[in-house]
This record gives structure tokens, sequence and C-alpha cells, in this order.
């Protein structure tokens, strides 16, 4: 199956795999604790939205994919002292973030940021909101003056909600959604907030080579419909026009 869709990005990812010695192999880090972009399945494998595109992409550049796991508040020091190749989780390109670190383009458009309470009555100007540390979520609440409460993973988020330490937590509306399947207490409030700029792959400043292979390899997904069939089929984000 030929998957490039042109000449000139097929000798582009030929040229860069076969110049990253290092990058044969490649460890995509990811969270494991954010559905559906990715989770722990079952059998404690690496699963969802990012571990299919993931796969696809190492596919398509000639890479072997080996997937590795991190907590969200260290995942990109980990990846600039070497524990993995590349940041595959659910990660907004900030500008920030990219004075750390690289960015491949975007896979998917921005999420809705939306809040998740107990009461649909709840009002988030002033009130005390959750969100994940290190988030573009976290430093929106911030700015606009609000009280924040951070924790280290998503799920304790929710927890602080239903506890009572928050009036309600703000993170990606397709985590929340997942989050109250099967849950009658929390609602989702009806304001959203639009912060962050899409969601890329976050690779070290040094790697140019191997950032190159999956933007190329993210440009043809987009060409040929598969990158959006993907983020339909988990409901990630919206897609791409």
């Amino acid at each position: 199956m030929k998957y490039l869709a042109t000449a000139a990005v097929a000798a582009l990812l030929t040229a860069t795999t076969a110049m990253a010695d290092g990058h044969s192999v490649v460890r995509m880090g990811t969270e494991g604790a954010y559905a559906p972009w990715n989770f722990l399945n079952d059998a404690g494998e690496v699963d969802g939205f990012e571990r299919e595109l993931g796969d696809e992409l190492c596919a398509r550049a000639e890479l072997t994919c080996e997937w590795v796991t991190n907590e969200w508040d260290s995942i990109i020091p980990n990846l600039v002292s070497g524990n993995y190749d590349t940041i595959i989780a659910g990660m907004s390109i900030t500008d920030e973030r990219d004075e750390v670190i690289d960015f491949t383009q975007a896979y998917t458009p921005a999420d809705p940021s939306s809040y998740l309470a107990l009461s649909a009555d709840t009002e988030v100007e002033g009130g005390v909101i959750a969100a994940q540390t290190g988030t573009i979520q976290a430093a929106f609440i911030a700015e606009q003056g609000w009280t924040v409460v951070e924790f280290a993973t998503p799920e304790e988020t929710i927890a602080a909600v239903r506890n009572g330490e928050a009036d309600a937590v703000l993170a990606d509306k397709s985590f929340l959604l997942g989050a109250m399947d099967g849950s009658d207490e929390l609602v989702m409030l009806e304001r959203e907030e639009s912060i962050g700029g899409g969601v890329g792959m976050g690779v070290r400043e040094s790697d140019a080579d191997l950032k190159a292979a999956f933007d190329a390899a993210i440009t043809s997904m987009k060409e040929d419909g598969s990158l959006n069939a993907l983020i339909v089929k988990w409901e990630v984000a919206s897609t791409f026009e």
C-alpha cells in the first residue's frame, strides 16, 4: 500500500528515516490516563485514539513504536532528559511549551474546554475550579483571577468536584464526556472555553529529522482522510476541514 500522497513527501520520509540512526525504534511517551485520547486497557496496554494514531504514524514513517507511560506533570522534562523520544498525550501546542520542546503540526484541532459540576446552576466566575497540573485549563483559570486547585491526575480533578473541594472542573470536553458516563450526579455546564492551538506531538529540539518524518506522516493522513476518520471514531475533537 502506498501511504504517502506525493513523491516529495515519500522522499522526505525515506531520507529522514535513514538519517535518524537512533530512531528506527521510537519510544512514544504518553500519560495512559486520559480517555479517549490515551488510557490503559484491561490488559495493561496503552490504548485509545493516540495509540491507534501513533502506530499508524510510525508505520507510515517506517519506524517501530514502543509505548512508554509517564505522569503528566513530568512528561516534558522526561522527554528532554531522553526517557522517550516523543510526547503523544493530548498535549496542546502553546508558545510556553514550544520554548522547551518542538511540536509537529497539529493532529487534531483544539478540543473545546468544558466544565463539569454537581449542578447546572454552578457559577464558575470567581469560583473554585479544579484542573490538572500543567494544563492549558489550569493556566486559563489562573489568568481569569479565579481560584484554581490543581491535581496530578485527571481522575483527582473529578473527585474534587464530587467531594466538594471544587465547584467545577475544567478540562477537554471529550475527556469530561467520558467521565460523566454512568454518573447521575455530574452535569456538563453550557459554558465552554476556546483555548489552546490544537494538539501535536512533542519532540526534542535536537530531533528535527524525527519531527519532519512525523509531520510528513500526519500530512499524508490528513490528505487521505484517515486522520479525520480516527477523530470521528474516538470522538476526541472536531475534524479538519
